[in-house]
């Protein structure tokens, strides 16, 4: 039995919903750390997973990306971005938290990075229920959604946003990675790109489905922040990201080679 694992966020319904096998759901860096384990044979992580162990295949059209803002990947903070003098990281995080890295180093920004507490996930960080003017939070996914409803007078630092003014390319969160070993590859990523062609013919009524937030979010959600395709731009954005995480001391500098199926 093909063991599955993917993201319980929901950027990733549109990718998961419908599977007809069982699927282990949990946050980014417990399925990277699984995968890189063999306990899951495909998974859909974060994409500074396949840069930093490029062993995986990456099942090709398919991504969890933004082209502008993305709204779930978020720093918040009061003041001046330029001003912060210490950021809070989401546990849970690996690409969000590199991507902010590059980001801060490209501006000349600076800021102390330092590892959120843990809450009773295990995995999502606590939020403070304020922020003094020199700290910020990163939040990712759902629980930055939940936040940024609750907290509308904040200030959101959109990285998705950011991204694409920095380089005008589209950025890849997440992708589905096959470990080397698994067979018939080729089966699987076309059974995950029908799924996903399917979910997003009838997004909206993967929408109306849709028990935790609120309908017309989502479809602003999905329509206007998040891409589900991995065509020539996203492949670039990722390849762009790989150099400036070498850059910026994140990874080695390597050829990127990515193995599609």
């Amino acid at each position: 039995m093909l063991r599955i694992g993917c993201v319980k966020y929901l950027n990733a319904r549109p990718l998961i919903r419908g599977w007809s096998g069982e699927v282990c759901f949990d946050h980014p860096l417990a399925l990277c750390e699984r995968l890189a384990n063999g306990q899951l044979d495909v998974a859909l992580v974060s994409s500074f997973e396949f840069l930093r162990n490029p062993i995986y295949r990456i099942v090709d059209g398919v991504s969890v990306s933004s082209d502008g803002p993305v709204y779930s990947v978020v720093v918040v903070h009061r003041g001046d971005i330029a001003d912060i003098k210490e950021i809070e990281l989401d546990p849970a995080s690996q690409t969000g938290v590199n991507l902010l890295r590059c980001l801060l180093g490209e501006l000349g920004f600076s800021p102390r990075l330092i590892r959120g507490a843990v809450g009773n996930t295990g995995r999502q960080p606590v939020v403070p229920c304020s922020l003094p003017d020199a700290k910020a939070c990163l939040l990712i996914g759902d629980q930055a959604i939940r936040f940024r409803q609750a907290h509308a007078g904040e200030f959101f630092w959109d990285l998705g946003e950011q991204w694409k003014k920095l380089v005008d390319l589209p950025f890849v969160y997440a992708l589905w990675l096959l470990r080397p070993e698994v067979a018939d590859a080729k089966t699987i990523a076309n059974a995950l790109r029908a799924l996903r062609d399917k979910n997003l013919t009838n997004l909206d009524q993967l929408i109306a489905g849709e028990g935790e937030f609120d309908s017309q979010f989502c479809a602003r959600y999905y329509r206007e922040h998040l891409r589900f395709n991995f065509g020539e731009k996203e492949k670039q954005g990722l390849r762009t990201f790989a150099d400036l995480c070498a850059k910026h001391g994140v990874l080695e500098k390597r050829d990127l080679v990515l193995d599609l199926v």
